[in-house]
């Protein structure tokens, strides 16, 4: 089960994450690539970590442009596997851009 953190915590420990603007307690992030092929190899990245720890970013995507959304929908807020997935994310970003 996911523990719930504080958000700026979270955000101090990722790489130009930003709080959503709506209502809800959630960070976001928007990447941009060379082209979609690279963009959708990331995506498939994130998709495969985000099934080794069973949790699940909001992805929207349009050719070479990403924009994630990460929060725990059963804890209304940020938790352990938001900032887990996060440094992942910012990890990997620097292997595709």
């Amino acid at each position: 089960m996911a523990c719930k953190k504080d958000i700026n915590n979270v955000l101090q420990n990722l790489n130009e994450w930003k709080k959503t603007s709506d209502t809800r307690e959630a960070i976001k992030k928007d990447f941009k690539f060379k082209d979609f092929k690279i963009a959708f190899s990331f995506l498939t990245s994130i998709a495969l970590k985000a099934e080794e720890i069973n949790h699940h970013p909001e992805i929207y995507n349009v050719y070479n442009k990403v924009h994630i959304t990460l929060t725990t929908h059963d804890l209304n807020g940020i938790s352990d596997k938001d900032e887990e997935l996060g440094l992942f994310i910012d990890q990997i970003y620097k292997l595709f851009n």
